[in-house]
């Protein structure tokens, strides 16, 4: 990737990640036009391939910065200080609101990249999964206090069941042309009230 990209104003880097964002959430890897994202993102094709030398590139470089503008996100929400995971995930939730609405394609791009197929980009995205849940369930469990859930709970295979649910109600609203972040959050307010209903302890 060519450094001038960090040299653009913001933005337009702003501009280039959207139009990435966009185009590949519309297709799979190969099916994607690189011309269509150099349109949207006002510039020609040779200029695009003069910041990113060329497509699996520019892809990599998405994924990437999905990875980064999420867990700066989430890191600046303080939700992993919380000794309560409920109030963790309240945290955590207004942080990735607030990027879906500064990158509304962002949700699609990352579910179509997930299951993506290609062997050009496919290895590169697994190690990538692979190492950012790592890191994330691990953080989670480590501040949990077995005393303020329901005596005997497995606390990894709770957040497992939290996790999953949250990726396939995620992955059922993003089959939508329109995303609603207002209805995603009232939704995911009343899923943690739900799950605070059956897993903390009733004398809390």
């Amino acid at each position: 990737m060519n450094k001038k990209f960090f040299a653009l104003p913001v933005q337009k880097q702003e501009a280039i990640l959207n139009a990435g964002f966009c185009v590949f959430s519309q297709n799979s890897y190969k099916k994607s036009p690189t011309s269509e994202i150099a349109d949207a993102a006002g510039l020609s094709k040779s200029l695009l391939f003069h910041y990113f030398y060329n497509k699996r590139e520019l892809y990599l470089f998405l994924w990437e910065k999905y990875a980064q503008i999420t867990m700066e996100a989430l890191e600046k929400s303080g939700c992993y200080e919380q000794t309560d995971l409920f109030d963790s995930m309240n945290l955590g939730l207004q942080a990735k609101l607030e990027i879906m609405r500064r990158y509304p394609h962002m949700g699609t791009f990352v579910m179509k990249a997930y299951y993506e197929k290609d062997p050009d980009v496919r290895p590169a995205i697994q190690e990538s999964i692979a190492k950012y849940a790592d890191f994330k369930t691990n953080t989670v469990l480590l501040n949990l206090n077995p005393e303020h859930f329901i005596e005997g709970l497995d606390l990894e295979m709770m957040y497992l069941d939290m996790l999953w649910a949250s990726e396939g109600y995620i992955w059922e609203k993003l089959q939508h042309d329109h995303i609603n972040v207002d209805e995603i959050e009232a939704d995911f307010i009343k899923l943690i009230d739900f799950w605070k209903s059956i897993y903390l302890r009733k004398e809390r």
